[in-house]
């Protein structure tokens, strides 16, 4: 069975309530990856994304330098798996 590379991101911070899940949503046009980015009941912010490893890497830093301002915090988890997703969506 073919394998992506998956990430899962979890961003600690100011990052509700000031368009975090849309400028993810607007990053991910820019990079050919599948997922999904939504907010916690916590208060984080997780984000779901799979591909070409070098497509997610730069993908997740995109997301990490447009939101700079808002992040304290990221914890990732990566791995290969069988392709979960189709597109990118915000939930």
């Amino acid at each position: 069975m073919l394998e992506v590379h998956h990430a899962t991101v979890f961003f600690t911070g100011r990052v509700q309530g000031v368009g975090f899940r849309y400028q993810t949503l607007q990053v991910a046009k820019e990079f050919d990856v599948s997922g999904y980015v939504q907010n916690l009941a916590d208060g984080r912010v997780q984000l779901e994304a799979e591909g070409a490893w070098n497509e997610v890497r730069d993908f997740v830093e995109a997301v990490k330098e447009r939101m700079i301002g808002y992040i304290r915090k990221v914890e990732q988890t990566e791995g290969k798996r069988a392709p979960q997703f189709r597109g990118f969506s915000m939930r």
